[in-house]
């Protein structure tokens, strides 16, 4: 049995984390850190009476190290690097759900995440988080930077075929997201007479998730990417518009999609059928539909995920899964929620 621990038990990706982790036939919730200390994580996350009996713990790496095999961070941008490196020193395995190991390049995150890295040469030790392809760096690694919502809505229906982009224009995304992947922390944009029958979109041109996907299709490709929040709780479908180099037939999209076939939490729909957040509502599979315009000779996706899941959770539970050794759909094997 693994021991995990979680730090940021009560946001919204560390809640969802521990929900999917009760289900784990082979991990266990060992240790909860939140500000909240003293407190029973039951009492705080009421849906968590009768499956889960902790209180609420201080930083203390000492401690943790002792506890657990495998920590996760869920804070926001700045908070994870310098407490994950205290853990790294004591051979603990980090997990960071949050930003803070995803961008390669520390003069790209500065410039988006208006903040520097603390410890800049643990970004370098880190594998990106993205089972499909890093799955054998995730094996042993030692810090794991789970990715991002939007941009695994984007890089996993891009990678496969962004070689045949061409690099002189810009793909552009357009992503709908439910309210949840704003956080927890009140915002009056997201309040109910707001958001109710509301479609905002927002941060246009400057979003800070552009450069990890950048990085991560390659990094000779620009997006322009287009993030809008819509009244909806979970689910993010982003719609992406790919030119090719040249005419492409669509026997070339199928085979490059064929690097899914046997991918757990990756479905790949008939061309011309397309995804839509109520077939993986709170599940972790990611479903892309693909044409090709004859018209335009654009490419045009569509994919589907849930953001706390397929989004953050569920990508942390199969890096989990992966990294020691469990069957990869241990703890995640469910559909998505219809209705």
């Amino acid at each position: 049995m693994v021991k995990v621990g979680i730090v940021g038990a009560i946001g919204y990706a560390g809640r969802e984390f521990i929900r999917l982790l009760v289900g784990h036939p082979q991990a266990q919730l060992v240790c909860a850190i939140e500000m909240e200390t003293g407190k029973k994580l039951q009492d705080l996350l009421p849906n968590f009476r009768k499956l889960i009996d902790i209180e609420l713990e201080i930083f203390d790496p000492d401690m943790i190290a002792k506890k657990c095999d495998v920590v996760f961070f869920a804070l926001p941008a700045g908070k994870s690097m310098p407490l994950a490196s205290e853990l790294v020193k004591k051979g603990v395995v980090v997990m960071d759900l949050g930003s803070d190991f995803r961008i390669k390049d520390a003069e790209a995150y500065t410039k988006f995440y208006k903040i520097q890295y603390s410890n800049p040469e643990l970004v370098q030790q880190s594998i990106y988080g993205l089972v499909p392809w890093y799955r054998e760096q995730i094996r042993n690694a030692d810090i794991v930077a789970v990715p991002g919502c939007f941009p695994i809505s984007a890089i996993l229906p891009l990678r496969p075929l962004v070689q045949h982009a061409e690099p002189d224009i810009p793909i552009v995304i357009d992503s709908v997201s439910g309210v949840s992947g704003a956080g927890r922390s009140l915002n009056e944009l997201f309040h109910f007479p707001n958001m109710n029958e509301n479609v905002r979109a927002y941060r246009i041109g400057n979003h800070q998730h552009v450069p990890e996907i950048e990085q991560e299709i390659g990094g000779k490709y620009m997006v322009q990417f287009t993030p809008h929040v819509a009244p909806l709780t979970r689910g993010i479908l982003s719609t992406i518009t790919l030119r090719p180099t040249k005419k492409i037939n669509p026997e070339t999209i199928y085979k490059c999609y064929e690097c899914y076939d046997n991918e757990p939490f990756v479905r790949v729909l008939p061309e011309g059928q397309f995804p839509e957040i109520n077939f993986v509502r709170n599940s972790n599979f990611c479903d892309i539909g693909w044409t090709y315009d004859n018209r335009t000779g654009n490419i045009v996706i569509v994919s589907a995920i849930d953001n706390l899941v397929g989004g953050t959770a569920g990508m942390g539970i199969q890096c989990l899964n992966v990294r020691f050794g469990f069957p990869e759909d241990a703890g995640l094997r469910f559909p998505g929620m219809m209705p």
